[in-house]
């Protein structure tokens, strides 16, 4: 009878778990613009990925992330991987994505050497990524001429200037901050922010390459469970019958 109770718990206890919503270790922060990330869509994440090796790894790393693994997962052969990916005739296919930076020059230039990328999405999430990456704006004040509405007195240059533009910080009606753009960059405002969720999008993936596969099997899990939880009904309601008896 105590098994039977045992199990009878342990099945609440499991669906419990599964349907609580995890959240990232970042926090709630508000005001942040929702990122329309799709991780199924292997187009903007290849995209996503080229943008990432292109102007992120300049400065920062992702030590847990593999070309390889970014080939298997996106649908990228390795003679694609090594033509859109690799930066650098001695990084093998299998290496990790290392920043082609130094990181003693990196402190001399910064103060601090870049964090690694492999996590911020899981620990920031993806929100605040989103909105990070659209909210740089002209500071002269700062060291770098930028500033950042999400991340005040950030240390990083805009390295989408080009195609964002350049923004300013101004007070709106109700005396909170707005950023207008007052000079237009190369990409239309929602181009840009096309491609800033394609780098998301990545970004995204990188934290868990297995997410789809997670959610995937968490529905079997919470089928299982719920066969589980019918049949040790049934068991339970059986032996008090004998009991009644």
């Amino acid at each position: 009878m105590n098994a039977v109770k045992y199990a009878y718990g342990m099945c609440f206890v499991l669906l419990g778990v599964l349907l609580s919503p995890v959240q990232a270790s970042g926090g709630k922060v508000e005001g942040l613009v929702k990122a329309e990330i799709d991780l199924g869509d292997n187009a903007s994440l290849q995209r996503g990925a080229q943008l990432f090796v292109d102007r992120c790894l300049s400065c920062h790393s992702a030590n847990l992330m593999r070309y390889n693994r970014i080939g298997q997962d996106l649908g990228l052969s390795d003679a694609e991987v090594k033509a859109r990916l690799i930066r650098g005739a001695d990084v093998k296919i299998g290496s990790t994505m290392q920043s082609t930076m130094p990181a003693a020059l990196a402190n001399t230039a910064f103060g601090v050497v870049p964090p690694d990328l492999s996590l911020t999405a899981r620990s920031r999430g993806a929100d605040w990524l989103y909105s990070y990456l659209r909210a740089f704006y002209v500071d002269p004040a700062r060291p770098l001429g930028v500033n950042n509405l999400v991340f005040k007195d950030v240390g990083m240059p805009n390295v989408f200037w080009r195609e964002q533009g350049e923004q300013v910080l101004t007070k709106g009606a109700h005396g909170e901050a707005v950023l207008s753009l007052v000079k237009p960059g190369s990409m239309s405002p929602a181009e840009f922010d096309g491609m800033i969720g394609d780098l998301v999008g990545f970004m995204s993936y990188m934290a868990e390459p297995a997410v789809l596969q997670r959610k995937s099997l968490g529905l079997w899990v919470l089928g299982f469970l719920a066969v589980l939880l019918v049949l040790v009904f049934l068991l339970k309601q059986d032996y008090w019958r004998d009991i009644k008896k």
